[in-house]
């Protein structure tokens, strides 16, 4: 629960993390005397343990997703299915999309 909390400051046996939302901070609310006992039996003087919420003012990058690059063999089979696949309303979606994925693996 602790882990997306960070230390804000240490000062005067008094502890204060910071949580990033209300939600969590309620929930750690009640695992406090837990940690402080954990702490003191580590050798901290913590006499107090304090919660501040502090919303994340950036929001984390989306990673480019690449897609996978087939093997030709794998390339030409999906090939030979859409050609292989009966033309009728049912199967119109399913070719299509066999169909673009194969020009997307093509060169």
């Amino acid at each position: 629960m602790f882990v997306a909390c960070a230390v804000v400051q240490f000062e005067s046996s008094q502890l204060v993390l910071s949580t990033p939302n209300a939600a969590l901070a309620s929930k750690l609310k009640q695992q406090l005397p837990k940690l402080q006992e954990a702490l003191l039996g580590q050798g901290w003087q913590v006499n107090s343990i304090r919660l501040k919420v502090q919303v994340a003012r950036t929001v984390p990058r989306a990673e480019k997703i690449t897609p996978p690059i087939l093997p030709p063999v794998a390339t030409m089979a999906f090939a030979e299915l859409g050609a292989a696949l009966p033309d009728s309303p049912r199967n119109a979606a399913l070719k299509a999309a066999i169909e673009a994925m194969v020009r997307r693996q093509r060169p």
